[in-house]
């Protein structure tokens, strides 16, 4: 008996995963690096996206326009206490960032990041397929499933797992790559 494989999870901790990668800075300049940049705005912490349009005019430059002039400070503020080590210019209603090229040490800080934010993928791959295999197991003890269907079930899971580490492995190459390129 073939068991539901629930891979919609594993899509998950990928997409998880892509998003905080764009969000890791490679010397130009893209949104998705400030958009999700927490604000302290209205008595909350709100998406920069949500106060602002962001563009990039420029492959070094981001500019982002407030929609409201009284929270320029909360904005430029934001920036300034992120990880990003961009120091914002404010002109107006408009604030722009410019993005400087990396360094060697920089780009081996990242490198390390990116490492991490792989390697939480992977645990959290492993924790789902530990939770699945749980479930598994209580069924096979309840008399649902045999024991030789677990144990087969148990194989196309661990194959499953590795397919998803397989793209895990692949996205982080793609943005190391992207981080070493000058």
């Amino acid at each position: 008996m073939n068991l539901e494989i629930p891979k919609d999870k594993f899509e998950k901790t990928i997409e998880f995963l892509s998003s905080e990668l764009k969000q890791v800075r490679t010397g130009r300049a893209h949104p998705s690096l400030v958009e999700n940049l927490m604000v302290e705005a209205y008595d909350a912490k709100t998406a920069l996206m949500q106060l602002a349009s962001i563009s990039v005019p420029e492959p070094r430059q981001i500019l982002i326009q407030i929609w409201d002039k009284t929270i320029i400070k909360q904005v430029e503020k934001a920036i300034q206490i992120s990880d990003l080590d961009i120091s914002p210019t404010v002109d107006g209603d408009l604030i722009r960032l410019n993005i400087p090229p990396l360094n060697e040490e920089r780009r081996q800080k990242l490198i390390k990041i990116v490492g991490q934010k792989l390697e939480e993928a992977k645990v959290s791959i492993r924790n789902e397929r530990e939770e699945i295999i749980k479930n598994w197991r209580a069924k096979e003890k309840n008399g649902e499933i045999s024991e030789d269907d677990l144990f087969s079930n148990q194989s196309e899971l661990q194959k499953a797992v590795d397919q998803y580490n397989d793209k895990i492995k692949e996205i982080g190459e793609k943005k190391k790559e992207e981080i070493l390129t000058i």
